[in-house]
């Protein structure tokens, strides 16, 4: 740029030097005074052709420098955004393989559950045996809340019945000390007693039944815990009485092959839904 402006500018003055000759005047013979005049004022114009040159060139200089500027700005522009373009490509294929080797490790699950469809008649579809499991989990638990009310209910009517069984002891103490005077009080102690204590035996008859009704719960959860330990090959270390742990680890099971199966029928045309043996008939 810099020997283009110096070419021009020395073009520009040797066109400034060779300018025509003047015509020849009348007066050939001028004086010293007048031709310093005329040169001078060539001079001057010659200046101010260079100046006016030199500005034009400047301006063409700063419009191509604010060019270059931008164009250095829109490549780097473009590498960042080519730069988080490949790292975000990167982490989504990162990401298609994690769920690829989740959705392979996972496919067991499914296997299982085909498996004891075709053990049994009762269900026709995996969901419908899912769905058999939560009920069954909600009855549980309302069992549970049920027996722990009538738990709850029967430790206090006991504290009743101790706390009046130590009122009447101490007032068969006393009575002692009156018996003679206070032996129709004492009867009626007595009758209140035996009141109370068939009271208990009613209490003991129907805390009797809902053992047996938690026994069989217990046993139908042991029996579905020992099921899907069976089928899914697992060696878990729980003990026989301990129906809750058994209850939560069949839970979890069957929730995550939920997820599985939902996961994997995402992509799958929905089937027809045929009617169980149940509603057929």
């Amino acid at each position: 740029m810099a020997f283009e402006l110096e070419e021009y500018l020395r073009a520009a003055f040797r066109d400034k030097l060779l300018l025509p000759k003047m015509p020849e005047r009348e007066d050939d013979y001028l004086t010293p005074a007048t031709r310093l005049l005329e040169k001078r004022r060539e001079l001057a114009e010659v200046e101010q052709a260079l100046l006016a040159q030199k500005e034009d060139n400047d301006s063409k200089r700063s419009r191509a420098l604010h060019k270059v500027s931008e164009q250095r700005e829109q490549v780097v522009q473009k590498v960042v955004e080519a730069m988080r373009l490949r790292q975000e490509i990167a982490r989504l294929l990162v990401e298609r393989n994690r769920l690829q080797r989740r959705l392979e490790a996972h496919a067991i699950f499914r296997s299982y559950l085909q498996g004891v469809l075709e053990k049994t008649e009762q269900f026709q579809e995996i969901q419908a045996l899912i769905d058999r499991f939560k009920t069954l989990t909600a009855t549980n638990v309302a069992l549970v809340q049920q027996d722990l009310g009538s738990r709850e209910a029967m430790a206090e009517k006991q504290a009743q019945l101790q706390q009046y069984l130590e009122q009447s002891n101490n007032e068969i103490m006393q009575l002692n000390n009156q018996l003679a005077v206070l032996q129709a009080q004492q009867e009626q102690a007595r009758a209140k007693v035996h009141q109370w204590e068939s009271k208990w035996t009613e209490i003991q008859n129907t805390a009797a039944k809902k053992t047996l009704q938690l026994g069989q719960i217990k046993m139908a959860a042991l029996n579905l815990f020992q099921l899907v330990t069976k089928q899914m090959k697992l060696q878990v270390d729980v003990p026989l009485e301990d129906t809750e742990t058994q209850l939560d680890m069949v839970q979890l099971c069957m929730l995550d092959l939920a997820d599985i199966l939902a996961d994997l029928r995402k992509g799958e045309p929905a089937p027809a839904i045929q009617p169980s043996p149940a509603a057929a008939s």
